[in-house]
């Protein structure tokens, strides 16, 4: 079976994991800040608060942006449902901005026309979520532009990202966002079995994601109404979540960490290769942005379907997984799922999303993969559109 996407775990991240579950400190320990400084130094960050997902990292910088009741958050449709999801949670309402038809993320025009409209409305976002698909960073000068002229709060979803750079500097370093949040899901550039990662800049932020990532309970006297009855005094001071990361996973980060680099220029020689062994095919192949230096996460094909008929989408798709090829489709259209259908959203909202959905596969992307696997999944491919 070759897999889509999938972790890579080597002795030393074994060693590091076996070492905390011979310590005292299985969470709450020294891995937790370890891990922490590590993406700190890789993205050039002032802060980073580790937490038990990406989903979870979402949540917190909504709130620590004061998302709330009446208010909007933005995204795009082209990602996973927590980059929406995370303004529900606030009590926020949720629209969403059509993606660019050849990075395939949320695209700056679409904004900034968006934004045109609903200034007139009344409807302006006050966080908007822009997505880093397979990544490749969006267009975060041009989103930060429009963030200060329109007065929105920008979080940077860089699940897909870590190890990615825009203009020649690392995703996450805050230069046109607020907060940006990474993943450490197996399948993601490093893993930590589950877990995510919120980096900023701004001190305020950064305590208060600290505090909604437990239980809004500090132990800090500064941040305490009243000076402390003893050495084992803490106080609650805002309602939080329990949503930390272990030492055990925290220590696999750090293991990580030392090889994301590495992991990341495999994943471009991958990459490099499929673009020469598929060029000839019917087939649009992921097109990088001179901006850009992605993480490539994914390497998503869209076929040209008037060319391969009678061969399908589905087709492709199902005779890919016979062959234990297991490609995916990242993503379904957020506001086509029946929850979204039902705020009102529905088929012909974002029409460049739509389109992208009824083409697009994710083929295997791994630092694993072999040149030989590669070969395999391109001869299927080929062999599959051909029917």
């Amino acid at each position: 079976m070759i897999r889509y996407g999938q972790q890579d775990i080597t002795q030393s991240d074994i060693d590091a994991v076996v070492h905390v579950l011979k310590s005292v400190n299985l969470t709450q320990g020294p891995s937790i800040p370890a891990f922490e400084n590590a993406v700190k130094n890789a993205t050039q960050a002032t802060h980073a608060i580790a937490v038990n997902s990406a989903t979870s990292a979402l949540h917190i910088a909504c709130l620590a942006l004061d998302l709330g009741p009446g208010d909007w958050l933005w995204t795009t449709p082209n990602t996973f449902v927590a980059s929406a999801n995370c303004g529900i949670y606030c009590g926020a309402r949720v629209d969403f901005v059509d993606i660019d038809p050849k990075t395939y993320n949320l695209c700056p025009q679409s904004l900034e026309e968006k934004l045109h409209r609903a200034e007139k409305d009344g409807r302006l976002p006050k966080v908007v979520v822009p997505v880093h698909l397979s990544g490749q960073p969006c267009d975060m000068e041009a989103i930060h532009a429009l963030g200060q002229h329109y007065g929105f709060k920008i979080i940077e979803d860089a699940s897909h990202a870590i190890g990615g750079r825009y203009k020649g500097d690392p995703i996450g370093n805050g230069r046109y966002s607020d907060i940006t949040v990474f993943s450490f899901h197996p399948v993601k550039i490093i893993t930590t079995g589950e877990g995510g990662m919120a980096v900023t800049n701004d001190d305020t932020l950064a305590t208060r994601l600290g505090l909604y990532r437990s239980h809004g309970i500090t132990r800090d006297p500064e941040l305490m109404t009243q000076e402390m009855d003893g050495p084992w005094y803490y106080q609650q001071v805002t309602l939080g979540y329990n949503y930390r990361l272990t030492d055990l996973q925290a220590a696999l980060g750090v293991s990580q960490m030392d090889r994301l680099s590495q992991y990341v220029a495999r994943r471009h020689e991958i990459a490099a290769r499929y673009d020469l062994l598929l060029a000839d095919l019917p087939l649009t192949l992921p097109w990088q942005h001179p901006d850009s230096y992605s993480a490539y996460h994914l390497y998503v094909i869209r076929l040209k379907l008037d060319e391969i008929a009678p061969a399908s989408h589905r087709k492709v798709f199902e005779a890919l997984r016979a062959k234990d090829i297991m490609a995916n489709l990242h993503y379904i259209p957020v506001h086509t799922q029946p929850y979204y259908r039902k705020m009102g959203f529905g088929w012909g909202d974002f029409p460049q999303a739509e389109q992208y959905y009824r083409e697009a596969i994710s083929i295997p992307m791994h630092p694993s993969l072999t040149n030989e696997e590669q070969d395999f999944v391109v001869e299927a491919l080929n062999e599959a559109m051909s029917q």
